[in-house]
């Protein structure tokens, strides 16, 4: 399967290009794959593993993954930039434990409140029945409960920071937006989003209604498709073909430089003390 991240926005260009140099991931076997998204506004990190800097000003809007990191556990702290130690974390520590063969995305996030904080996602990499696709959307910004409306209609309702909705759906083009539950009036969006037959389409929400930075991130995971692994009438008319590929490496926004940084297990063990707060 393939799992690449992109955001809405301005930064598009910069992550395709990122994409277009990445090769793929070298996985072992069992090895889980994380992907990670900082989705805190205004505030650029250091990411700290057993009391050392691994990652020097990692900053909002930056998606990578995946990376592949053997099962285990993981310890991790973030700190404002340039701290002098992990003493007074922003984030953290925390400490989980990835499963061998779990496909996961961790996110550093705020909370309802507006507290930074951080989730870790397993993403369901099941197959998906032939002719369809899935599209999740999960809230990971500081606005109250919200819902998804698919041209103008509310498909996902009373949706809370930081849970997540799944729905199998026709391949196509949606007309999404974000709205305050029990309204119309977009806070983000609209923005089309595409699920396409095979392939698990992630909506992420993130960023402050307060501060009127409200932004998207979407990540697709691909190649979950299920037999026939084809299906006539493709959004293109033509059919699809299921490919399924080893995971790639997506970066975005200086990711390339993160990959630099942590280096074989250091990146192993930077990225992966992430977890789901609930």
């Amino acid at each position: 399967m393939r799992n690449t991240i992109f955001t809405a926005g301005a930064g598009a260009a910069a992550i395709a290009a990122a994409i277009a140099l990445a090769g793929p991931a070298q996985a072992a076997e069992g090895d889980a794959q994380l992907s990670v998204l900082h989705g805190v506004p205004g505030l650029t990190v250091d990411v700290w593993v057993n009391g050392e800097r691994t990652l020097d000003d990692f900053t909002p809007g930056t998606l990578a993954g995946p990376l592949a990191l053997p099962a285990g556990a993981y310890d991790l702290a973030i700190t404002a930039s340039d701290a002098a130690d992990a003493s007074a974390a922003v984030i953290g520590p925390v400490s989980v434990t990835l499963a061998a063969n779990g496909n996961y995305t961790a996110v550093a996030n705020l909370d309802a409140a507006g507290k930074p904080t951080a989730n870790l996602f397993t993403n369901n990499v099941s197959q998906i029945e032939a002719g369809k696709g899935k599209l999740t959307v999960r809230h990971t910004a500081a606005a109250p409960a919200v819902d998804v409306l698919a041209g103008g209609t509310a498909v996902i309702s009373n949706l809370a920071n930081p849970n997540e909705q799944t729905l199998t759906l026709d391949p196509g083009t949606i007309p999404a937006a974000v709205a305050a539950a029990g309204t119309t009036a977009p806070v983000i969006g609209p923005a089309d989003v595409t699920v396409a037959e095979g392939t698990h389409t992630i909506v992420y929400a993130w960023g402050s209604l307060t501060d009127k930075n409200l932004q998207l991130a979407v990540q697709t995971i691909e190649g979950l498709h299920s037999a026939p692994g084809s299906v006539p009438g493709a959004l293109d008319g033509s059919a699809k073909t299921a490919a399924v590929e080893p995971a790639a490496i997506a970066l975005g926004f200086g990711a390339i430089a993160i990959a630099l940084l942590f280096g074989g297990m250091g990146a192993a063990r930077a990225l992966g003390g992430l977890r789901k707060q609930r």
